[in-house]
């Protein structure tokens, strides 16, 4: 079984766009697909055949007021509105909706990576997870710390899937992946620091103390698993596909020249591809 790992990374997440829209232009498919907060939007419309879905996403509706801003953390204690994003824009009367049937039909095994904010710990949804106008699971997975508040979902609270299993790559081997291709949106040699996690952890300790001693240890989740998908790299059992530059964009970095040079990196490097799965 082939899968395909998108981390995400805010609107850094261009790349992966552009990654995918490549393997709908060359009818590159996976059997396995784990999204990571943005990863996860990306991998829905590649699932539904939807390319440059994600790149309208990215490229226009991010610069809206609606989409993130200050105003909407003032108004409702949320810089990003993923109900306007993943909800009003998304759904069946939306201004681009998700082909949440054609997402079905294909087949292929989805997991979404979110953070239960009570305990901690990693969660996996599934295909079952999710309703035709009900992308609970994306939400979940793509509410970032202190941005946001906690995002409900099913009578549990949940953040975003980074924190806890930022490269999941064991779980894709677990699940019967023989073959996985890995998307980064930063340098493959990129280390994370805990510097930024340790101030937004202590933010977070009286409200969520778990989540809050997991996001201060994120830096050593992604670093090892990483290391991990290199090891495997040089087994032939991984492929990274990761910018060579990422053009100073920031998690929510809205630079659209910034942004649509990642995109187009994205296309390009996805050119490996083939050869990995076809091997």
């Amino acid at each position: 079984m082939t899968g395909v790992i998108d981390v995400g990374g805010g609107l850094r997440g261009i790349y992966g766009a552009g990654v995918f829209d490549y393997c709908m232009d060359h009818d590159i498919h996976f059997d396995y697909c784990c999204g990571v907060s943005a990863g996860s939007a990306n991998l829905v419309s590649y699932m539904a055949g939807q390319k440059g879905r994600n790149y309208k996403f990215y490229t226009e509706y991010a610069l809206r007021k609606e989409y993130m801003g200050v105003e909407e953390f003032i108004r409702k204690g949320s810089y990003i509105n993923l109900e306007y994003v993943y909800g009003i824009l998304s759904n069946s009367d939306g201004e681009y909706p998700l082909d949440f049937e054609a997402m079905k039909r294909s087949g292929k095994i989805l997991r979404v990576v979110a953070t239960d904010a009570e305990t901690g710990h990693p969660v996996y949804f599934g295909m079952e997870d999710m309703a035709q106008d009900d992308y609970g699971p994306v939400k979940a997975s793509s509410c970032v710390p202190i941005v946001n508040k906690a995002f409900e979902f099913k009578g549990r609270k949940y953040y975003d899937g980074g924190i806890t299993d930022p490269i999941p790559i064991r779980r894709a081997f677990r699940e019967g992946c023989t073959r996985v291709v890995v998307v980064l949106t930063r340098p493959r040699d990129f280390t994370r620091d805990s510097g930024k996690d340790r101030w937004l952890a202590r933010m977070l300790l009286n409200s969520w103390p778990n989540t809050a001693r997991a996001l201060y240890r994120r830096s050593a989740y992604y670093n090892r698993a990483l290391e991990l998908c290199k090891i495997y790299e040089k087994e032939g059992k991984v492929l990274i596909v990761a910018p060579k530059d990422i053009g100073g964009m920031k998690t929510l970095t809205r630079d659209l020249d910034a942004i649509k040079m990642m995109y187009q990196e994205g296309y390009e490097d996805a050119g490996k591809i083939q050869k990995f799965i076809s091997a």
